[in-house]
């Protein structure tokens, strides 16, 4: 992975916020978590966890799956092997 891409993963991670989100995410696996249940468990307006949500996958670090009407996140394991590798 290159610096420039490590580096911007780790800027994500580094607000409490995304870093938030991101601990949720691991422990639920492949099969992620809707994003109106992230933003109740966080407490989170769904336009603010919107925001943080575009930022941890652009960073690499999660995925988002379509079902219908929903949209299921999850840690983007690929992104987070060649982070931490």
């Amino acid at each position: 992975m290159e610096i420039s891409t490590a580096a911007r993963a780790f800027d994500a991670l580094g607000h409490p916020t995304r870093l938030a989100v991101f601990r949720l995410l691991v422990p639920a696996g492949d099969e992620g978590i809707p994003a109106g249940q992230i933003s109740g468990q966080l407490a989170l307006p769904p336009s603010t966890l919107s925001s943080h949500l575009a930022v941890l996958q652009e960073a690499g670090l999660i995925a988002v799956q379509r079902q219908g009407r929903t949209l299921r996140y999850s840690v983007n394991r690929a992104g987070l092997a060649d982070l931490t590798g």
